[in-house]
């Protein structure tokens, strides 16, 4: 997913914070292969350990979902820890697999992670809480997006960590202002370019704090005529608004990154 604006609350009990956020599917994604097996099996080359769709899937079995044996094999093609929420997509994704076999797949969603309810029904979508109140709106009008990944990754926890020591964050008041707002600007499927100017991210100041180089990358979008250009989520990926995918495409040349990632936006692959 892509967050396009994401405002920053205070601290809960939990240790969550409240959020305001914005995010619309790409059409850039995971491919996961599903078959059958002797046990269940999560595999994706070049990650090592558990993962969310692994976690997914066993609580899907403590829930008591009852399909035989299943092996999922997972190709990367969303970059880690980059901020696109691939992780909590895939997690979404093994949920989905339950369909109706399984109740209250949304509280499951939440104790895996903020951004994974969302991911339950990719759609243009404000969120609110800490990831567990989504509200789903129209398709936004056609428009494409420029990625330009920092490698590395960046750990979401630390971000919100230096977020804190910044001081960063609004009251709840402000956050329910800003909701209101891009709801509003929102509800009748216009392309994030027509209200651009509601469009920021509250958490940009610690990534770029904690990953100064993740800035050279906005710099470059910016020299490349996007409209927007952020960092998305957590970061430290950057990205940039663009009306078509040949404007896209023709900005994404203009960075001279081989990295650079041209995808569809609004929509799922």
């Amino acid at each position: 997913k892509l967050t396009l604006c994401l405002s920053l609350g205070g601290g809960r009990e939990d240790g969550l914070h409240q959020l305001c956020s914005l995010s619309e599917p790409l059409g850039l994604s995971d491919l996961i292969e599903v078959s059958e097996a002797e046990h269940d099996q999560v595999e994706c080359a070049g990650l090592d350990g558990e993962n969310l769709a692994e976690r997914a899937l066993a609580g899907l079995r403590e829930r008591g979902w009852r399909r035989p044996p299943i092996r999922l094999e997972i190709t990367k093609q969303i970059p880690v820890a980059a901020g696109l929420g691939g992780a909590s997509a895939d997690a979404a994704a093994v949920l989905r697999l339950a369909g109706a076999d399984v109740g209250d797949l949304e509280s499951l969603a939440l104790e895996l992670g903020a951004d994974v309810p969302s991911q339950l029904d990719p759609a243009l979508a404000l969120v609110g809480g800490a990831g567990e109140r989504v509200e789903r709106l129209p398709a936004p009008a056609a428009h494409a997006v420029v990625l330009l990944p920092s490698g590395g990754g960046l750990a979401t926890a630390a971000v919100f960590a230096e977020a804190d020591r910044l001081g960063l964050g609004r009251g709840e008041r402000e956050l329910e202002e800003l909701r209101l707002r891009l709801r509003d600007a929102a509800a009748a499927g216009a392309s994030p370019l027509d209200y651009a100017e509601l469009l920021h991210n509250d958490l940009e100041p610690a990534a770029l704090a904690l990953r100064p180089d993740a800035g050279q990358a906005l710099e470059a979008l910016r020299a490349a005529g996007a409209a927007v250009a952020l960092l998305t989520g957590s970061g430290p990926t950057a990205f940039g608004l663009f009306e078509d995918l040949d404007r896209a495409r023709r900005a994404a040349a203009a960075t001279g990154r081989e990295d650079a990632i041209v995808s569809p936006a609004g929509v799922t692959a």
